[in-house]
């Protein structure tokens, strides 16, 4: 019954996803139209976009497991974080200067922007190389979140049951971004936005009232009896771990460039007040219920983590125990299914959005001067269609530490990209030699700091370390920024000039 039901949700969910993409195939017909929708995106469709780019099924099967794990009660603060500093603060600070200075600039993707802007076509280049080798495991990480709640409720599959999972990901995400691009992209946001609300809404009711947990109350209680300082709002013991998935998960969104790329394409600046309130509501609802219901991950396993100790496991089997049934906990656990599966599209779409343009828009024309530019909207089609296959391999090799691997990726690509961003946008005093420094930022502090750790300890050890390289590395490239800009010849471009114009 629990598979019949499932299976009947997502046949309707595929059937909308691909009418969408097909709707919307004639919005796409130029580069302009395919990354960024024609600049005419409004500011709920922008803000439901962004805060379904925020939040994969990483947050749900990796984070939230392992952190409700861990770290108890005190976790929701990372869902408060993701909120107010990863949405709020990031579309105050970054939204209308991001709108003014593209359009200035004529530039459509990150890589451009710091070609424009810093007049240097090398750092175009090696921001394109850097979004497209790196957020390969990002999107790894987007694919394996799914595949073990689908391996739960389809076990027909058998151990292959993420492989099937993970297809159905890739071809369906496919299907609708390369008919639709960009503009189809935000409907299916729009769309899956939804179901994420209804969704963690439905599942935090259904996880804490159920007898296992009894209420906030004596969900606490019970905890307690576990290890009191999972009931600590600090984190207790663990708050270091905590503060440190804050900060970087919070702030790393002011240099992701799926991230920044909302702020280009959305219609007018006076919407960008509406837009930064509505994805700060979103963040709140799906990533303090997505934490919420981890909390109660030890209640609902024994306090015995499953698979021979897998925290990526734990939200997985705590709901198939929550929630099988009868027809009524099936149809739940059917629209969780979906709003896990709406999480990891939409993540996913926007990752690869991203990534096929650093190649088609922004790599190849500098590799190759005469490149014809009538076939670019072929290759970033088919540019789309090799990441999210390139991605699906990358996943297929059971990479076993979800929340580990996105902590390397989401660091060494934020870490490149934050300080040369923020700096970029707000001073003219920025030389192009600190620049490079803060792009080489996070690249050798993460890098670096693996490595010397994988020799000294263990890989195990720097993966555990993940998150703290990726702070750090954020936090240098804010610093090396404008530092070394202090005593290099400043160099900003007569063409750049005119990014601050009208600011």
């Amino acid at each position: 019954m629990t598979q019949l039901v499932a299976f009947s949700f997502l046949v309707l969910f595929t059937v909308l996803m691909i009418v969408i993409g097909l709707k919307t195939a004639q919005k796409a017909k130029t580069i302009d139209g395919f990354l960024l929708g024609g600049r005419k995106i409004g500011p709920w469709i922008s803000a439901f976009s962004y805060g379904t780019a925020y939040f994969s099924a990483v947050i749900f099967i990796g984070y939230a497991g392992r952190t409700g794990w861990t770290v108890g009660v005190g976790g929701i603060w990372i869902g408060i974080g993701n909120a107010l500093l990863g949405c709020l603060l990031a579309w105050l600070l970054l939204a209308r200067r991001t709108r003014h200075m593209t359009h200035n600039l004529h530039a459509s993707t990150m890589p451009e922007f710091f070609e424009k802007r810093f007049g240097s076509k090398n750092m175009k280049l090696y921001a394109a190389l850097i979004i497209f080798i790196f957020l390969v495991p990002y999107c790894a990480t987007v694919y394996k979140g799914l595949g073990y709640l689908f391996s739960q409720i389809f076990p027909i599959f058998g151990t292959h049951g993420d492989i099937v999972c993970m297809f159905i990901i890739a071809v369906l995400t496919a299907i609708y971004l390369v008919l639709g691009g960009y503009f189809a992209t935000t409907i299916t946001d729009f769309i899956q936005g939804i179901i994420m609300l209804f969704g963690v809404t439905v599942m935090v009711i259904v996880v804490v009232s159920n007898p296992v947990v009894g209420g906030f109350s004596d969900g606490f209680a019970k905890l307690k009896t576990i290890d009191p300082s999972l009931i600590s709002i600090t984190g207790g013991s663990q708050w270091r771990f905590l503060l440190m998935n804050i900060l970087l998960t919070s702030f790393g969104t002011l240099g992701l460039p799926q991230m920044i790329h909302k702020y280009y394409a959305i219609g007018d600046e006076k919407q960008i007040p509406k837009a930064a309130v509505v994805s700060t509501v979103f963040a709140l609802v799906i990533g303090v219920g997505a934490y919420t219901v981890g909390t109660f991950g030890r209640l609902y396993l024994n306090n015995t983590l499953p698979d021979g100790g897998n925290f990526d496991a734990v939200i997985p089997c705590m709901l198939m125990n929550a929630l099988s049934g009868n027809v009524w906990t099936n149809i739940i656990l059917s629209v969780i299914l979906l709003l896990v599966l709406s999480a990891s599209m939409s993540t996913l779409s926007s990752i690869v959005l991203t990534s096929s343009s650093a190649i088609a828009v922004d790599l190849l024309p500098v590799v190759v001067p005469d490149y014809n530019k009538k076939g670019q909207m072929i290759l970033m089609r088919a540019l789309c269609f090799v990441f999210i296959a390139a991605s699906f391999i990358f996943a297929s090799f059971k990479v076993a530490f979800i929340m580990q691997l996105m902590s390397f990726s989401w660091g060494v690509v934020a870490g490149c990209f934050i300080g040369p961003y923020i700096w970029g946008l707000y001073s003219k005093k920025i030389s192009r030699a600190g620049v490079w420094c803060g792009l080489l930022s996070g690249l050798l502090v993460v890098g670096g700091c693996t490595l010397y750790v994988s020799l000294t300890d263990s890989f195990a050890a720097a993966s555990n370390l993940s998150q703290n390289f990726g702070v750090a590395a954020m936090a240098i490239s804010i610093i090396v920024t404008p530092l070394v800009s202090l005593f290099t010849q400043k160099s900003c471009p007569k063409e750049a000039s005119s990014a601050f114009e009208g600011i």
